[in-house]
């Protein structure tokens, strides 16, 4: 059973990968055995990173790049194939939105943010299918969020738009089957260096309340799902939306957005 979890002679693909969720899954993969392809805006921050796969004996191919430029997300995938010879998996983990009240909340904040998370993942896998087809043993992994799924004030963007990415996720993986398999993470509140930074004492104390295994979340935590779901251990699980969220039913970070006059 545990070889069902390797990911030997894969070559994989992650997005975001400078920091946060992207370099631990990224690093995950190369302790598993892939070699991976790291996508970022910031060349220091995948220096980095591409440091800790080579330290697991894996291959790192550093392709620095802002996702929203869809014209240079093909020039991933054929430098991939250049560099490594094939693709098997994508992790389309870059993404976001700040929060915002609806009333200071624009179409082109919807639209630029659509674009950003949904819009430029749809476009790279696009690109990729051709190599995951061939490979007998592709994997799309879309990482999401709970709150495309709960609602929470000030999040109608990000909700949105993460919503949008799990819908995409279900319908693509009737599209690609049964030879692609696609899924996706939809991660809760995960302590990424970013977060630790807006992090109080009160307000760690009311996530830890609000969440049923008392605690935050750790980027190890969503790796290890995208390590599942990347393997063969998954091989019979496709347009599935895995929530890593200690069991959160509602928004665990509070809101100080008060009600509208």
């Amino acid at each position: 059973m545990p070889n069902a979890f390797r990911l030997d002679e894969r070559v994989a693909v992650v997005t975001g990968a400078g920091r946060g969720i992207g370099a631990a899954i990224a690093t995950a993969y190369a302790e598993a055995g892939a070699d991976v392809v790291l996508v970022a805006r910031t060349r220091e921050q995948l220096a980095t990173t591409a440091g800790r796969v080579r330290a697991s004996g894996s291959r790192a191919l550093a392709v620095p790049c802002d996702i929203a430029n869809l014209a240079a997300l093909s020039v991933v995938v054929e430098q991939t194939i250049a560099e490594m010879g094939r693709l098997d998996i994508v992790v389309n983990n870059a993404g976001g939105a700040s929060p915002r009240s609806f009333l200071d909340t624009t179409a082109a904040d919807l639209e630029e943010a659509f674009h950003f998370n949904v819009t430029a993942g749809f476009e790279l896998i696009k690109h990729a299918v051709p190599y995951l087809l061939a490979s007998g043993q592709g994997s799309i992994i879309n990482v999401t969020s709970v709150f495309g799924r709960v609602a929470g004030r000030g999040l109608l963007v990000y909700g949105t738009v993460k919503a949008a990415l799990a819908h995409l996720t279900r319908l693509l993986a009737a599209d690609l089957s049964p030879r692609v398999r696609v899924n996706a993470i939809a991660p809760g509140v995960i302590e990424t260096d970013a977060l630790k930074a807006a992090l109080t004492t009160e307000i760690r104390s009311h996530v830890v309340a609000a969440t049923p295994l008392r605690r935050l979340g750790t980027v190890d935590d969503v790796a290890a799902a995208a390590v599942w779901l990347a393997s063969p251990a998954a091989g019979y699980v496709t347009g599935k939306v895995i929530e890593v969220d200690g069991g959160a039913q509602g928004p665990a970070l509070p809101s100080e957005l008060p009600d509208l006059d």
